[in-house]
């Protein structure tokens, strides 16, 4: 399959704590991101095209609040090629205030590889 994508995304070796803000549970950890989406490691599939306020949790050296919140949409989601047991599912970012975008430039820039 061709890349689509039009925006590089960074991976990163920190895992950051992702949560359902709406469900008040653990969704997956972020594994990838990009300043329009971000790729999820999770336990179990989630459905396509179906949007989540996404709780990212920071750290102190990230921001001076311990969380943003964005709308985020999921547009693919596989099996981990190694763990049969893992999904990864990527997010299109639909919704994000311009300072919590400014979180994400941070995070790709302090954490990216």
């Amino acid at each position: 399959m061709p890349e689509r994508r039009t925006t590089p995304r960074k991976k990163f070796d920190y895992y950051m704590r992702v949560d359902d803000d709406d469900a008040q549970k653990l969704l997956g950890h972020m594994v990838q991101v990009s300043a329009i989406g971000l790729q999820l490691e999770t336990t179990v599939p989630l459905p396509l095209q179906k949007d989540y306020y996404l709780r990212l949790e920071l750290t102190a050296e990230l921001a001076d609040h311990p969380f943003i919140i964005f709308l985020a949409r999921t547009k693919w989601c596989k099996i981990d090629d190694i763990h049969p047991n893992l999904f990864h599912v990527g997010f299109q970012i639909m919704e994000i205030t311009p300072e919590d975008s400014r979180v994400i430039l941070n995070i790709i820039k302090k954490y990216g590889s």
